[in-house]
């Protein structure tokens, strides 16, 4: 992209969803559709005051409820197009465990280094999110990106041209918000893992 192009950009700004019974849990969530949990709902709506300043340009969500439903809660559901890029890791034979329960089964396991078995490598993730990328860096304006946690980590990690894996530096917690753009000709993390109260 060239730095006229860049000055016309606009940011995009990615939202992990809002806690559900699996995530407060610890659970691989990747293929069940889950809803949020009470406090998760509160915590989306406290998203939609963080983002209330911005004009999006485009909103994506990802196609499972727990992010529609985020997205729904920070007020912008009836603008959202719904990308399958988006979905959560595919955990194949681990979904719904825990780290520990997936560690006693195949010690020194690396979510990162080793995908999952019938699910997805980090390459194939790496790949969706690089899809996602494209789409973001085309818009004009800011867009608002719904998914899921290890998908952001992903796509955090490869906005700034690092390999899928490196997306294990980027903590993210739920409810939690982000902020990408550009430097000069660099493309930054702006903000990452920002909290609502």
């Amino acid at each position: 992209m060239s730095s006229e192009q860049r000055a016309d950009a606009g940011e995009s700004v990615p939202v992990r969803h809002a806690e559900t019974e699996w995530s407060l849990a610890g659970r691989h969530t990747g293929r069940t559709d889950l809803p949020l949990t009470e406090h998760g709902r509160s915590r989306a709506r406290s998203v939609a005051g963080r983002l209330a300043t911005r004009q999006f340009e485009l909103v994506l969500v990802s196609p499972a409820r727990r992010a529609r439903e985020t997205c729904e809660l920070c007020g912008l559901g009836e603008r959202a197009s719904v990308r399958e890029e988006l979905r959560e890791w595919d955990y194949g034979e681990y979904e719904g465990l825990t780290s520990a329960e997936i560690e006693a089964r195949r010690p020194g396991w690396s979510l990162w280094r080793d995908g999952c078995p019938g699910g997805e490598s980090p390459a194939q993730v790496g790949a969706r999110a690089d899809r996602v990328i494209a789409e973001l860096r085309a818009a004009r304006g800011d867009v608002a990106v719904f998914s899921h946690g290890h998908m952001l980590r992903v796509l955090g990690a490869r906005w700034i041209e690092l390999a899928p894996a490196q997306g294990s530096r980027l903590r993210l917690g739920t409810a939690a918000l982000c902020v990408l753009g550009h430097e000069h000709e660099l493309a930054t993390l702006t903000h990452w893992n920002l909290a609502t109260s």
